[in-house]
């Protein structure tokens, strides 16, 4: 069994409760998103391309060093995590753009709301949360997300 599948199993294993499954839909994004928004906010140099906004230069070593991650698992889930990246990535800019020095509360906000829905969604499933028992399980949430997708639409990983 390939290791991707592994780690999904494993993941599965504290997610088999409809309710924590439906909320996991909702707040694994928005705390991935939050988080890659808080580290857009650290200064550093950013680039632009037209029609899409710009980057930071700590943002898109993020996005690289998690995409190394996930392409190790998966050639496939790598490609579309980069690209779902990229996306959060020019959302967030235009959220830092229309809010300014506000958008960290706004990440903030996210964060700790989605978080205490996601401990809600463990207390209903009564399993604790997999990265307390192994921290890269924080990155396997999105991917796990994702695999449902690709599943569904019968697109092999």
């Amino acid at each position: 069994m390939r290791k991707v599948d592994l780690l999904f199993a494993e993941y599965s294993k504290s997610h088999r409760n409809a309710t924590n499954k439906f909320i996991h839909w909702f707040c694994v994004p928005l705390i991935f998103c939050s988080i890659l928004g808080f580290i857009s906010l650290i200064p550093s140099p950013h680039f632009c391309i037209s029609y899409l906004g710009c980057i930071s230069i700590v943002s898109l070593v993020a996005i690289i060093l998690i995409s190394l991650y996930y392409l190790r698992l998966s050639l496939l889930i790598g490609i579309a995590m980069i690209l779902i990246m990229l996306l959060a990535e020019h959302c967030i800019y235009l959220t830092n753009i229309s809010l300014g020095k506000q958008s960290w509360m706004l990440y903030l906000s996210v964060f700790v709301v989605t978080w205490i829905f996601q401990f809600i969604g463990h207390k209903i499933e009564g399993k604790k949360p997999s990265f307390l028992k192994d921290i890269q399980f924080l990155l396997i949430g999105p991917i796990w997300l994702l695999g449902f997708i690709l599943k569904k639409t019968g697109i092999r990983y």
